[in-house]
């Protein structure tokens, strides 16, 4: 026998019904819209990246998007006759750590973005232009390239003959016709040489970054004027080539500590180079930062989790990924295969983070590894 509820019951129950089958889909652009109090179109044009959308409404639809753990329907998106963005993250970087940083920003704008995200190692320069042209022929639209690549001219022009978007992030300088996000990094080590002057050291090595990317030759020259605008002598014996790498950063500590008057201080070009640096001088018995200030560029995940946890520049490295993901979206949205003629450069700020690794001088710092007053 059927029993059939009617009034107040049957209404109750087809409620529970349809908020079951609610709790049991995922989102959609409606919900999206309706907890950012705006229309569909509008969260339409804030998922693509169209840039005719106020700040705050962009803001607003984001964060409901983030609340909701909203993914846009790739098959919806066909049927209306859009395609999926395919973007290459090439890179040739020796720092895990930073790479680290740099793919966690890229991966989590694309997926919010719904974009194809390809990310592929270019270790030889001779196979580039192979490289290159598969990725294109493959179906991608735009290539995001960390340092080195990024002042990599030969890369930047066969991507350019081949006319897809590129954007730079971290180069040592803006790229000219691309799109570039970067931070000054000239400024940053110059205001992070005049920190260490002022706690009172005067005798401070520096850690040259890879000969082969401007940045690092940026990096140096900052260094080099805060100590000479604060009056100390620049010092050849104090200043030693690194590669960006551990390895290069323990032979320039090396070097530095094998001093007869050793540095009170060392700044290192980035941070696995003053992670290297930290271990140096454990090895040789000397206490950081009481008997030795270190100090190192980026922080990347590798300044924390040292001991002691390091003083560093922080270059926000993800949200400069995603923000370049963000431009050749833009760029893609407005049919253009292209940034080049537009010229885009965007600065990002940069942060001096001060942990535990850095001190004034001590006496134990006039002397060397072996005891020996110098």
């Amino acid at each position: 026998m059927a029993l059939r509820m009617t009034g107040t019951e049957g209404t109750a129950a087809s409620r529970r019904k349809r908020s079951a089958r609610r709790n049991n889909t995922a989102p959609t652009i409606a919900d999206v819209a309706r907890e950012a109090q705006c229309s569909p179109m509008t969260v339409s044009r804030v998922i693509n990246g169209e840039e005719n959308v106020r700040d705050h409404t962009r803001e607003t639809v984001l964060a409901a998007v983030k609340k909701l753990n909203y993914v846009p329907n790739r098959a919806a998106r066909s049927l209306a006759g859009g395609s999926q963005l395919r973007i290459a993250l090439l890179f040739d970087n020796p720092s895990a750590s930073y790479l680290s940083e740099f793919l966690m920003g890229a991966l989590e704008e694309a997926s919010r973005r719904d974009i194809y995200l390809v990310v592929q190692s270019q270790e030889a320069v001779a196979h580039s232009s192979e490289l290159v042209r598969g990725l294109i022929e493959g179906g991608i639209s735009g290539f995001i390239l960390p340092p080195p690549l990024c002042d990599d001219q030969r890369v930047l022009d066969l991507i350019e003959e081949a006319g897809a978007t590129a954007v730079a992030v971290g180069p040592g300088k803006a790229r000219g016709s691309y799109g570039s996000v970067l931070i000054d990094e000239y400024q940053a080590a110059y205001d992070m040489t005049r920190h260490i002057i002022g706690l009172g050291h005067e005798r401070i090595g520096f850690i040259i970054g890879n000969p082969e990317q401007v940045s690092s030759g940026r990096r140096f020259n900052g260094y080099c004027a805060a100590v000479e605008d604060a009056g100390l002598e620049l010092l050849d014996d104090l200043i030693v080539q690194g590669r960006f790498t551990y390895r290069s950063g323990m032979a320039g500590a090396e070097k530095l500590l094998a001093l007869k008057s050793r540095p009170t201080a060392i700044f290192a070009s980035n941070d696995d180079m003053a992670a290297a640096t930290v271990a140096v001088c454990h090895r040789n018995h000397l206490d950081v930062p009481n008997d030795i200030t270190v100090c190192g560029f980026d922080d990347t995940a590798m300044a924390s989790t040292i001991w002691p946890e390091l003083t560093t520049i922080r270059q926000p490295i993800r949200e400069m990924t995603a923000q370049a993901v963000v431009l050749i979206s833009q760029a893609h949205n407005k049919s253009s295969r292209s940034l080049r003629g537009k010229s885009e450069e965007i600065l990002f700020p940069y942060e001096l983070i001060r942990r535990n690794s850095d001190a004034g001088p001590s006496l134990a710092s006039s002397f060397n590894p072996k005891g020996e007053k110098p």
